[in-house]
């Protein structure tokens, strides 16, 4: 009996990076331009007002203020980013 495995090659090994996806600022959260607010694959959400989709349909905020998720349609979904009124701000 051998007492050394043998110098075979292995077929596991293997194991892909996780990417992090989903909500990363909820409804009311304050954002400023850039903020990435979701990650997803295709547009289970869907652009809103102020806000962009890259290329890996990762949104994201065009201008300060606040997230916002409605409905669009029956059965679409969409993020928006409304700015925060300057009597508002001054209020808080």
């Amino acid at each position: 009996m051998a007492h050394k495995k043998g110098l075979g090659s292995t077929r596991n090994g293997r194991d892909s990076n996780p990417k992090y996806r989903g909500i990363k600022k909820f409804g009311g959260e304050k954002v400023i331009p850039g903020n990435i607010i979701l990650r997803q694959t295709g547009t289970r959400w869907h652009p809103g007002l102020n806000v962009g989709l890259g290329r890996d349909y990762t949104i994201f905020s065009l201008v300060e203020g606040v997230v916002k998720f409605e409905r669009h349609g029956k059965d679409r979904q969409k993020v928006s980013v409304y700015p925060v009124s300057v009597e508002a701000a001054v209020a808080a």
